[in-house]
Parts: structure tokens; C-alpha cells; sequence
């Protein structure tokens, strides 16, 4: 059965429609806004599966480039691994649905969003993520509630849905929001240093847009919705077994939990689930896996109401407190700039190198190509939880904990035309226990000022966590990684003193988080962000003056874009043989804007007076070097700048007189000449003589 339902967004039309395409999946949507269209669809495996310890769960977006128009470049001309921007995507549809499965499903579930069709004006992540959700509902999967999701810009002081690429250039906020019918579940945002009150405002009007698209998949469902199956598998451990375990556990769980570090507690409860698992095991009549499970729900009530019931957290902080801090800069002696951040068990080294306009990143896109001058790189190397796993490259995680410090830092580079730098950090995780990424932000930072980058503004990062149950519930500061675990939300956010740059939200309650409840996790975060400013600046309080002495000199001058074929010359040839001459990177773009860089600030500078040369223009009056190139009988030719000759005649060439020109100069020569006219025809005439009295 085929049906559709739409609403209006701005001036465009947002529509689902069902029951046409890919009619084998278990449920399958297609959701437009303008010219986009997103395909999206939900498939569950027919065997459960053996794992009972995760959700299994695959999102995956691709993005057809026949959707804008476009021919894939490289040389098979086809799509190949996911880029950058469809990784993030798919970690934007993961993160609302994963909490949403009923715990214990065992069926392995994949959700596929393709992009079929671009209009270069509305990106399609936020239709891929309202299609999941709506692919899941229309499905016999068990999914028991819809999800709505929206992206806010701020556009010209007024709120906006689902803005436009062009809106969203302009705008402070890029807000996208994922929510049920009962709270909010999910937040991704990148900020200009916008207040605190400011982004709330923008989360409550995203939130009164949510139920509007809530409201559509409610509708589509119960015109076209399959009956949920309730014969698909889902596990749990029984009643009695979850018992037996609780029994033998909690006295050792209560000392366990005393404060210790990550890597003996970890083995404490290793030790407890391998005892445990041969003690009930031995009948025949229990299995580990329900052991396993039943420890871990058992491990998580503990720890959850000893934080509730104590007052305390597991490693002996309060509430509001932050672990130790430490900060240094200037750690790597070859670098351009390096800071090391140590946060309790989590430390980020970050690195930045400065690079030329060469080293930008192109990125090809279905809106088109842009060129990226800033990046953020995040590595999370195995020895940094005490692991042994290969290498390879970097996997969701990374991108997308890159994608967040990244666009934390951001909007506190300087532009090109104050800053004519590419800018790459690199952010190695070298000890990991809560939030690798908010400590990037930090040692990002560090690293940009002692890399001399001007930027206009040091950035801290936290992340909050909350622990809800019975009717009570406290909210979190700084966070480690267990607490993460055995807790209901990962609270990230990141900004300046003056506002928030980045925020990331993932709630594992299945009721989300209600405005009120955000606005005062914000405003005990705020205190934490300006206490870690104030240790960033005890390191280093703005950024250093110079540059890195191993860091390349850049210099600009601007040239009349017409001259820019001087300075290029014949097939190249001109510009080529300038670096050559003096090693220097040249960089010449279409509005006559030029930039030399070097090591080397002689090589620069020569660099700089060729290119100078080459698109002076000649003035009368003015003093230049020659070069006689061609002697005639009634004067000499002589090269004034490159490709620019004028004539030093006969007269002017000695303040006695001339019988001959070879009397007084030979070809090859070179001397001092003054401009004495320009005629209307162009023609430079010189004077020899006039240059030798102006110098006497």
C-alpha cells in the first residue's frame, strides 16, 4: 500500500511516502524536502544472534553522486569507502536509535539511508536520520516509539528549520536535534560562541518542530505500518539467575567500587564474572552468557546507587568536582606547536603544523567543492586503554570524535586574509578513562597558541553526566568513563568564556531530557569550562608572537589581477624559475592575492622582490637598475624590469658628447637610469646621465 503525508518547512514541502520503492526491506521510506530525496530503509536478520552484550545495530548513509549531477572522480568512477562527511552521518542516525532498541534484541538490525537525488540547497543528514526512525515504525521490528529530528539555524536574529546550505553559511547556530514524543535524546551542534540562554532557545523551538515530524510518522504508520512481531527474540537473564548473581556479587561489588583506578577495577570485576560464571555454570542448567549479562546489570545498580545513595562518585569525587589538571606546552622540541593535556586517566597530546594554500584539503561534496584550510585529526591507539589490537585506519570513533573537538575549535581560527596558513592539529590519545574528546579541545588549544596561531580565543571542553532513577537524579561534572558506562548521558560541550562553541549530547533514557533538565546541565557546566580555562592559562594565556622557527613564513602582497600572467608566465615558465631561483612555495590567486611562503626569510624576500618586479608598473621620475640588451646608432636599449625595455638615447647617455653609443656603453652593461617620459604610445625613454647627477 502507497501512502504519503507532508508539511510545510519555510517555503519548501518535507514528505514521507511509503509502499513504492524497495518493497522487500522491512520497512522502507522516502523522505524529501525541496529537490532532496533520501531513501531509507530498515532490514532485521531472520536468526538471532549469538552476542548478547551489544545492540546489534549497523547504520550506514552513502551519498549517490548522480544525485547532484556528477560523475565520481579517480579512476574506477564509482562510489568508494564512505567520506568523512557519510561516516558522521551515520553515527548522527546511530546515535538516537541505538537507545531506543529494546535491550536484549538479538536480531541484527541495518538501516540504510542512499541519497538519491541533490538540490545543493538542503542536506539530506537530517532526513536520513527522520527516516530511520520512520523506516523502523512502518517495520514488524520492535521499535516502540517515534523519532522526530530537525536542524535549527539562527539566520538573521530569527530561528530557522531545516535551514538551507546558503542560511546556514550565515548563521551562529548549526543545531541538529533528535527527540521523542517525551525528551530530547540527541544533540549535535556547532556554535559561534553563542550564550548559554541563546542555545536554549534554539533546542526549545527544535524540540516544538520535533513533534511536528513525530506527528507525520504517526500518521504514514498507521495508514501503512506493519504489526509489530512479538515472536523476534529478546534476551534476558531470568529472574532467579539475576537473583543468584546479586546475592554472591554485591559485598565484593561494594568494595570494588571503593575509588581505585580504571585498570584494577576492570580486573576486579573480570576476576568476579570468570568466579561467578564456573560457580553457576557447573549444573548445566544456567549459561555464562546469562551470567554475564546478569553481573553487568547487577554491576550497574551498585554503582548507580551508591552514587544516588552515598553522595559519592566511584572514585571519591563530589558531584561538581573535576579530576586533577595538568597542562604543558612546547613538549615536542621539532614541532610548530604541541600541548599535552592530562585530565585524571585521560591525556591528549595535540600537535599543530602549519602548511601553505597547497596543503588545504579539497572536498568534493553533492553541493559542490570547497577547500577545507582547517583540520582536527583524532588517534585512539590501543595502548591508550590497555589493549592489543592491529592497527588500521581511523574507524567511526575517531572521525567522529575528530568531527566534535574540530568544530570546537573552529570558529576561533582567524581567516585566511589575518592568517594565510593551512592548519593541521593532531590529536594523539595517550591514556583514555572519559572524554578523549574534550580533552582534545583543550590540548588543541594549547597547541594553536604555541603555535602562534592567533586565534581569538582559548576553548575548554567537559562532559556531564547523569544518573536518573526512582525519582531522583544528579547530574555529573567531568565524567570518566565508567561513570559514562553505568550512567543515562554523554554531555559534551565546549566553548570560550564568552559562549559555547560545540555541543554533543547522546541520552540512553528512553524519555530523553526535558528543556529545564538541559538548561541546568549547561549552567553547572559553565563553572567547570572557565575553572579548566583558567589551568589552560596558567600554561599559556594567549598565543605566542612568533612563529615556530621551523614553521614556514608566509607572506602576502597584492597584485592588479591583470598582472597575474607576468608573474605566471609562458606556460609557467616564470613562476616555475622564481622557485627555482629561491626554494620559496608561490600561491597566486584569482583576485591577485600572492602568497610566498618559506623556511627561509632571505628566500622570501627574494622571492618577493621578483614578483614585485615583475608587476611594477614603470613610473617617470623613478630610478632603475638596467641592463643594456641591443645598441642601436642613435642609443641603447636597456631592460629596466622584467620584460620592460626602454631606450637611453645617445643624448642621455653622458652628460658630454656622444660620438658613438659603443663609446660609452657595450652590451651586457648594467648601470643606473632614470624614467624621464612615458609617450603616449607607450615607449619608456631613459637617461643615463640624469640617474649619475641625481646620485652625485
Amino acid at each position: 500500500m502507497t501512502a504519503r503525508v507532508s508539511t510545510q518547512l519555510n517555503s519548501t514541502t518535507l514528505s514521507l511516502e511509503t509502499g513504492a520503492w524497495a518493497r522487500q526491506a522491512d520497512g522502507a521510506v522516502v523522505v524529501q524536502q525541496g529537490g532532496t530525496v533520501v531513501l531509507v530503509t530498515a532490514v532485521r536478520s531472520g536468526t538471532p544472534s549469538l552476542r548478547v552484550d551489544i545492540v546489534p545495530l549497523t547504520c550506514d548513509y552513502r551519498e549517490r553522486t548522480y544525485a547532484a549531477g556528477k560523475i565520481p572522480g579517480g579512476f574506477f568512477k564509482r562510489e568508494g569507502r564512505p567520506t568523512e562527511k557519510e561516516i558522521l552521518t551515520s553515527r548522527l542516525m546511530d546515535r538516537p536509535i541505538r537507545p531506543l532498541v529494546p535491550k536484549g534484541f538479538l536480531h541484527e538490525l541495518q538501516v540504510m539511508a542512499a541519497v538519491l537525488s541533490s538540490d545543493g540547497e538542503h542536506d539530506p543528514d537530517v532526513l536520513a536520520v527522520l527516516g530511520s526512525s520512520c523506516a523502523l515504525r512502518l517495520s514488524s521490528i520492535p521499535f516502540p516509539e517515534p523519532l522526530g529530528a530537525v536542524r535549527v539555524g539562527l539566520v538573521n536574529n530569527r530561528l530557522v528549520v531545516n535551514p538551507t546550505y546558503h542560511d546556514l553559511n550565515q548563521s551562529a547556530v548549526d543545531l541538529v536535534l533528535a527527540g521523542t514524543e517525551r525528551g530530547i535524546v540527541m544533540i549535535e551542534a556547532g556554535l559561534k560562541e553563542v550564550p548559554e540562554q541563546q542555545l536554549l532557545e534554539a533546542i526549545a523551538f527544535g524540540y516544538q518542530q520535533i513533534k511536528t515530524m513525530i506527528a507525520m510518522q504517526e500518521e504514514l504508520v498507521a495508514r501503512a505500518g506493519k504489526p509489530k512481531d512479538d515472536t523476534l527474540k529478546i534476551f534476558a537473564p531470568r529472574p532467579e539467575v539475576l537473583e543468584q548473581v546479586r546475592q554472591r556479587a554485591v559485598k565484593e561489588l561494594a568494595l570494588i567500587n571503593e575509588p581505585k583506578k580504571k585498570a584494577a577495577r576492570h580486573e576486579a570485576v573480570a576476576q568476579l564474572s570468570r568466579r561467578l560464571v564456573e560457580e553457576l555454570t557447573a549444573a548445566g542448567a544456567v549459561t555464562a552468557e546469562e551470567v554475564i549479562a546478569a553481573l553487568e546489570t547487577v554491576d550497574r545498580e551498585e554503582a548507580r546507587r551508591m552514587i544516588l545513595e552515598r553522595q559519592t562518585r566511584l572514585d571519591g569525587r563530589g558531584y561538581t568536582d573535576l579530576r586533577e589538571i595538568t597542562c604543558q606546552i612546547g613538549v615536542l622540541p621539532r614541532t610548530h606547536g604541541s600541548g599535552l593535556f592530562t585530565r585524571g586517566e585521560t591525556q591528549s597530546l595535540a600537535v599543530t603544523t602549519l602548511g601553505t594554500s597547497d596543503d588545504e584539503q579539497l572536498i568534493e561534496a553533492l553541493e559542490g567543492e570547497s577547500y577545507k584550510r582547517f583540520m582536527l585529526h583524532y588517534n585512539f591507539p590501543p595502548f591508550s586503554v590497555g589493549e592489543v589490537r592491529p592497527l588500521r585506519g581511523p574507524g567511526r570513533r575517531e572521525i567522529g570524535h575528530g568531527a566534535l573537538a574540530e568544530r570546537a575549535l573552529e570558529p576561533m581560527v582567524p581567516p585566511k586574509e589575518e592568517f594565510p596558513y593551512t592548519i593541521r592539529v593532531v590529536s594523539d590519545i595517550l591514556e583514555s578513562n572519559g572524554s578523549s574528546s574534550m580533552a582534545t579541545v583543550c590540548a588543541g588549544t594549547l597547541s594553536l597558541m604555541d603555535a602562534g596561531v592567533p586565534i581569538r580565543a582559548a576553548v575548554s571542553g567537559v562532559a556531564m553526566g547523569l544518573v536518573k532513577d526512582a525519582g531522583r537524579s544528579v547530574i555529573l561534572t567531568d565524567i570518566s568513563g565508567l561513570e559514562d558506562h553505568v550512567g543515562d548521558m554523554d554531555f559534551k560541550v565546549a566553548g570560550t568564556k564568552l559562549g559555547t562553541t560545540a555541543l554533543q549530547v547522546d541520552v540512553k533514557l528512553a524519555e530523553g531530557l526535558g528543556i529545564e533538565l538541559v538548561s541546568k546541565i549547561l549552567a553547572q557546566a559553565y563553572p567547570a569550562r572557565m575553572a579548566v580555562l583558567e589551568l589552560m592559562a596558567a600554561a599559556i594565556d594567549r598565543p605566542k608572537p612568533q612563529l615556530s622557527i621551523y614553521a614556514p613564513r608566509i607572506t602576502t602582497l597584492k597584485i592588479n589581477p591583470e598582472r597575474i600572467r607576468d608573474v605566471i608566465g609562458p606556460g609557467g615558465r616564470t613562476i616555475r624559475k622564481i622557485i627555482e631561483e629561491t626554494g620559496a612555495s608561490i600561491d597566486v590567486e584569482d583576485d591577485g592575492s600572492v602568497s610566498v611562503a618559506s623556511a627561509d626569510a632571505e628566500k622570501s624576500q627574494r622571492a618577493l622582490e621578483l614578483i614585485r618586479t615583475l608587476t611594477e608598473d614603470v613610473e617617470v621620475g623613478k630610478i632603475y637598475h638596467a641592463k643594456v640588451k641591443r645598441i642601436m646608432n642613435f642609443g641603447a636599449f636597456c631592460e629596466i624590469l622584467p620584460g620592460k625595455e626602454g631606450l637611453v638615447h645617445i643624448s642621455e647617455l653622458a652628460d658630454k658628447y656622444v660620438g658613438k653609443v659603443e663609446d660609452v656603453v657595450k652590451l651586457g652593461d648594467e648601470f643606473r637610469v632614470k624614467v624621464i617620459e612615458i609617450d603616449e604610445q607607450g615607449r619608456i625613454n631613459l637617461s643615463k646621465k640624469r640617474a649619475q647627477e641625481r646620485a652625485a
